[in-house]
């Protein structure tokens, strides 16, 4: 962890962050990441459910402190009028509140953007839910799954003889917290340069996944295409494909360029097709992707993983094995570009946590301190809005914090 006094290119943004689990504090994680004051408000008592997911640390989920980062923990119960007093405190002097509760819960307590904004004028407000804040499902719980289904990544991903499958991650929690954080970032220009007012960010999950569905809509609109599963493979654009090698391991190759699929094809011995007319270029070899597959597919299954590897980085041709976490673990290119850091937690032990992305070459972000207890800064917060000790005490008594 770094502890360098460098201005970090955030310093001075105030951010709020309301709600829990994956796309409202994976986004509020960016702006910490990158020198914001980042102010984390938990319910008392168990705090955010992240704290608990996935494998534990003396009962402390170790994704939550590589997430929580640089984040401050204050708790709050924001089913008091006291709570959300000290809530509507804190956006006096913040830049922007991240949220990701079910639309409507922030007006349901008084800390809907009419309130906040009369409070704060210069205020954005980032929402993050499943549907967005307007339109016929705006109140249907919405996590990454459904949203990722919803968005149309679900049914072209898996093999075409079975059920769609998900990724292994909440990808329309993460994209949606990009675009929540993009969002916030061109409002904050607007406001600081272009002097304009505060403003909403409404970013819902299935449009986040949407957005990133490139061709979809364009060929359904206009073809009346509709995208099938169609494996590991890249519909439409080939070579692109995961091949078995004759160690039984996996490789991916992407040959899909009009200058690489030739040295892809000198390379596995078949110098007719790098040379046929009708594969000269990728709308050629999409009608014909079988069977360069199956010339791939020959040469590949002769050799061991290393032996494809090093042949095709010879010539230039994108290649990579299929890596495990172990294999990151152990990578010298993740180690020389700083993306897996050492950090250590409140027992002694040590854990390595993902770099910073991305790379600035003035400014970059750091971490200055891995995901914190439970309410650990909420002394400090609260005395800054002039709490003190005894006032402290005596919300503490009533379950306020």
């Amino acid at each position: 962890m770094s502890t360098s006094g460098k201005q970090m290119p955030l310093q001075g943004v105030r951010v709020i962050e309301l709600g829990g689990l994956i796309a409202g504090p994976y986004a509020a994680s960016l702006f910490a990441q990158f020198g914001a004051d980042v102010i984390k408000v938990e319910a008392p008592g168990d705090g955010d459910p992240l704290r608990t997911w996935r494998k534990l640390h003396n009962g402390t989920s170790l994704w939550w402190y590589s997430i929580s980062r640089n984040k401050k923990s204050v708790t709050l119960n924001l089913k008091t009028e006291q709570g959300r007093r000290i809530v509507r405190a804190l956006v006096e002097k913040a830049d922007v509140v991240i949220e990701n509760f079910r639309p409507g819960v922030l007006e349901e307590w008084g800390l809907g953007w009419d309130e906040l904004s009369r409070i704060n004028p210069g205020l954005v407000l980032v929402r993050i839910s499943g549907y967005g804040q307007n339109g016929p499902y705006r109140d249907r719980p919405g996590f990454a799954a459904i949203a990722e289904a919803v968005g149309g990544l679900r049914y072209v991903t898996g093999y075409p003889d079975r059920a769609p499958v998900r990724v292994g991650i909440s990808l329309g929690d993460t994209l949606a917290a990009l675009y929540a954080v993009i969002g916030a970032l061109i409002a904050l220009h607007h406001r600081n340069v272009n002097g304009g007012k505060g403003q909403v960010v409404d970013a819902a999950l299935y449009e986040a996944v949407f957005a990133v569905m490139e061709s979809l809509m364009p060929e359904s609109s206009r073809l009346g295409f509709v995208r099938e599963r169609s494996g590991a493979s890249l519909p439409g654009i080939s070579p692109s494909n995961t091949y078995t090698c004759g160690d039984g391991s996996y490789v991916v190759i992407g040959g899909n360029s009009d200058g690489i699929f030739k040295r892809l094809m000198h390379a596995v011995g078949r110098p007719d097709l790098a040379e046929d007319p009708a594969l000269t270029h990728n709308d050629g070899r999409a009608q014909n992707n079988e069977s360069i597959d199956a010339a791939i597919s020959e040469w590949t299954s002769r050799h061991s993983l290393d032996e494809v590897v090093s042949a095709l980085e010879r010539v230039d041709v994108p290649v990579g094995k299929i890596y495990t976490a172990a294999d990151i673990h152990g990578d010298p290119h993740y180690r020389a570009r700083g993306m897996i850091e050492a950090a250590v937690l409140p027992d002694g032990e040590s854990i390595d946590v993902p770099g910073i992305v991305p790379r600035l070459s003035e400014t970059p972000g750091r971490t200055a301190w891995i995901g914190p207890p439970l309410g650990a800064h909420a002394g400090d917060v609260l005395a800054g809005l002039g709490f003190d000790a005894g006032a402290l005490e005596a919300l503490r008594k009533e379950r306020v914090i």
